[in-house]
C-alpha cells in the first residue's frame, strides 16, 4: 500500500509540473554565465501570490500591485514561484500568468528588481520541462533540490547539469532540508557547481545554519552568490559575509528588509540589529502555521490581498491572529 501511494504521488506530481515541449531539445553550454551580473545582492522578497478568497484563480492584478509596491519599496530581488507563491499548487496556466504580469509589470524598468523564478520539482524531467517555459521571464532559475526521493550526490549532480544545460539561464541552488528530506552539505554544493559551471551561480541557504557561510564561500568562491533563506538568522547570515536574504518577512516589511540588507553590507552591525529588532516578532510568528498560511493572512490584514489560499493548506486559525497582528504593529506594518 505504501508503494501504491507513492507511485501515486509521484504521477500527480509529474502531472502538476509537467510543460509540453514545443521545439526540440537545445542544449546550452555550461561555461558561460550570462545573467550574474543581473543578480543584484540584498533583499529578495519570496513573493506569495494572491488568489481569489476560494483559492480557485490566481488574482493577478493584487500580484501586479504587489509588484509595484515592491519596486517602490526598494526591493532588490523577485522571486516568484517558490515555496510561498504556492507554485507546487498552480496549474501551468496559472503559472504562465504571473510570469506574463511580472514581464509586463518590469520590463524596462531600469534599475529594476533583479527577478529570480522557482522551476524545481521532484523531477528531472519535469523540471528542466518547467525551467525552459520559466527561461524568457527571468534573470535566473531557483532549482530546489529534488524533495521526497532524497538523491545521492551523484544524482544532484545529473540533476542540476540537465537544468542547466536546458536553458540559457544561470542557476541558483535550493537547500531547504527542512521541505525536501535532503540536506546538501557545502561540499556537495561545491561539488554541484563545479560540475554544473560557471552558470551555477549561488544557493539559497535555508538551513538557518549561519555556520555554513564561510565554508560555502571557501568552497565555491567569494562570487558564488549566498543568499540565506531564513529569515531569522538572516541578519547574522549577512554580517558574516552573505550577499541577501530570500525573505518571507520582505512580502510585508519590504522597505526595512531591504534597508536591514543595507546595513549589514556596510558592516554596521549596531544598525542591523536595531533594524532587525523591529522585525524579529515577525521572522518567528510568520510561521506559526506553514508557510505561506501567516503571510497571506498578514497580506491580507494589510488590504493588499484576499483571504486566498489553496487546498491542501488552509486559512490561518483564529487562535493565530492576535498574534500575528502584534508583531506586524511592532514592524510598522499595521
Amino acid at each position: 500500500r505504501i508503494f501504491a501511494f507513492a507511485a501515486v504521488l509521484f504521477n500527480v506530481s509529474s502531472i502538476a509540473f509537467t510543460f509540453q515541449p514545443n521545439h526540440l531539445p537545445q542544449h546550452y553550454p555550461l561555461s558561460s554565465s550570462t545573467s550574474l551580473s543581473a543578480l543584484r545582492r540584498g533583499s529578495y522578497v519570496a513573493l506569495a501570490t494572491p488568489l481569489s478568497p476560494c483559492g480557485s484563480t490566481v488574482d493577478i492584478d493584487a500580484y501586479r500591485s504587489l509588484l509595484r509596491w515592491h519596486v517602490e519599496q526598494g526591493t532588490d530581488g523577485l522571486c516568484v514561484l517558490g515555496t510561498t507563491g504556492e507554485a507546487s499548487t498552480l496549474t501551468s496556466d496559472e503559472r504562465m500568468q504571473v510570469l506574463e504580469a511580472t514581464r509586463e509589470e518590469l520590463e524596462g524598468l531600469e534599475g529594476g528588481p533583479s527577478i529570480i523564478v522557482g522551476s524545481g520539482t521532484i523531477s528531472t524531467e519535469a523540471t528542466v520541462e518547467m525551467s525552459k517555459a520559466s527561461s524568457p521571464f527571468c534573470d535566473a532559475l531557483l532549482v530546489v533540490s529534488p524533495y521526497y526521493v532524497k538523491p545521492p550526490l551523484q544524482g544532484l549532480i545529473s540533476h542540476f547539469k540537465a537544468v542547466a544545460s536546458a536553458t540559457d539561464k544561470d542557476i541558483v541552488l535550493y537547500n531547504v532540508p527542512g521541505r525536501t528530506g535532503r540536506d546538501m552539505l557545502p561540499s556537495e554544493i561545491a561539488a554541484i557547481k563545479s560540475a554544473v559551471g560557471l552558470r551555477c551561480v549561488g544557493v539559497k541557504e535555508a538551513t538557518g545554519d549561519v555556520s555554513r557561510l564561510p565554508a560555502i564561500k571557501a568552497l565555491c568562491g567569494d562570487d558564488f552568490l549566498c543568499w540565506s533563506g531564513d529569515d531569522g538568522t538572516g541578519k547574522d547570515f549577512n554580517l558574516m559575509g552573505g550577499d541577501g536574504v530570500i525573505s518571507v518577512t520582505a512580502n510585508v516589511a519590504p522597505a526595512k528588509m531591504a534597508e536591514m540588507m543595507r546595513l549589514c553590507f556596510s558592516g554596521d552591525e549596531a544598525g542591523a540589529d536595531a533594524a532587525d529588532a523591529q522585525l524579529r516578532m515577525l521572522h518567528d510568528r510568520l510561521f506559526c502555521m506553514s508557510n505561506p498560511v501567516p503571510v497571506k493572512y498578514a497580506l491580507a490584514r494589510m488590504g493588499r490581498a484576499e483571504r486566498g489560499i489553496r487546498s491542501p493548506l488552509c486559512w490561518m486559525e483564529e487562535e493565530y491572529e492576535e498574534a500575528v497582528d502584534e508583531a506586524l504593529r511592532v514592524a510598522g506594518c499595521i
